[in-house]
């Protein structure tokens, strides 16, 4: 007894292949988006806070991350306006923490 099958009926192989494309196309979107929305918030921020540049994509890697961010510095640095200006652009509330070693 001989099994027959469809040639034109796609492999397991080919489906594979073409779920992991698609799984490509749909994270190279996200990463793109996200890309984009980093961009633009950067570019709002830099309107305010002129220069600091790595300093504004490190708060950006930290709220993209979900994680925290302490900034520390001297006096004058504009951290509180940082992010004061990042939470205005991204609509969320601000709240500063003093703390001042005795």
């Amino acid at each position: 007894m001989t099994s027959t099958t469809n040639p034109s009926a796609p492999s397991a192989a080919t489906t594979a292949a073409a779920s992991d494309r698609a799984a490509a196309a749909t994270a190279r979107a996200d990463f793109d988006a996200a890309r984009t929305l980093v961009a633009s918030l950067d570019a709002e921020i830099g309107r305010v806070i002129v220069g600091q540049a790595q300093v504004r994509r490190e708060v950006l890697t930290c709220l993209i991350a979900g994680g925290h961010c302490l900034l520390r510095g001297v006096p004058g640095l504009a951290k509180t306006l940082l992010i004061k200006t990042l939470a205005d652009a991204v609509h969320l509330s601000f709240s500063r923490i003093q703390f001042t070693p005795d």
